[in-house]
């Protein structure tokens, strides 16, 4: 018995069949199920038991992931090793007591304003021990020892004169040991213990205070005070 044409349903016989795709077609039944272009055995593709032309191949398109066993098996491995990852990289930055803040406009006139005032307090400090260096040493009056009662010198007259006596040198103090410098630059004091500069200044009994800072005296005004480092060259 001829069997049928999978599209037509019509008897196939011999010398026009077609076996393909568990069907029988008749030579012009088999046919893109789209365009109805004929198709051969060498140019036709299948898709659900139906012949197409490449052009109207029906294409997959997947928009989930089943949820087999070994799709499950990842994914839980994957959720452990990115609690792994988190764990070592806290471990990590554990102690470090740190934090990324951005540097906004707010933050850099808040870091200013604590610069500021950071500055004026080491000035008071340096003011305060300077001050108490200078002081001298209290007096305890129950240590003080009382004044000795010292024996009459007899006087003795001579008949030749006096001698004249020489006047001494002026008495030249010692020299400081502090260094000598030059202005570079003219400085503007911003603070009651600064002193400002002229380009040329000469400054004398330099003390260094810090990176920054310098404690002199200027020769052209006689002030004393602190002045930024950079803004001067050592003789």
């Amino acid at each position: 018995m001829n069997p049928l044409c999978g599209r037509c349903s019509k008897m196939v016989y011999p010398t026009e069949k077609v076996n393909c795709l568990d069907k029988y077609w008749h030579k012009g039944c088999f046919s893109c199920e789209v365009c109805k272009l004929t198709l051969n055995m060498k140019n036709y593709q299948g898709f659900d038991k139906k012949p197409y032309c490449s052009m109207h191949y029906p294409k997959s398109s997947f928009t989930s992931v089943i949820d087999t066993p070994e799709n499950l098996r990842l994914k839980q491995q994957s959720m452990l090793n990115s609690q792994a990852l988190y764990k070592e990289e806290f471990e990590k930055n554990k102690g470090k007591g740190f934090s990324v803040v951005a540097d906004t406009p707010e933050m850099q006139r808040v870091r200013k304003t604590q610069d500021q005032i950071s500055n004026i307090k080491y000035h008071e400090e340096f003011e305060k021990s300077r001050i108490s260096s200078d002081a001298p040493p209290p007096v305890n009056a129950s240590q003080d020892p009382q004044p000795q009662p010292q024996p009459a010198i007899p006087q003795t007259y001579s008949s030749q004169p006096d001698p004249v006596s020489v006047p001494s040198a002026a008495a030249v103090p010692p020299p400081s040991g502090g260094k000598r410098y030059r202005a570079l630059y003219s400085y503007t004091a911003a603070d009651a213990d600064e002193v400002s500069l002229q380009e040329g200044d000469l400054i004398a009994d330099v003390q260094q205070i810090d990176e920054g800072w310098m404690y002199g005296r200027i020769e052209r005004t006689g002030q004393q005070g602190m002045l930024p480092a950079n803004y001067v060259q050592p003789l």
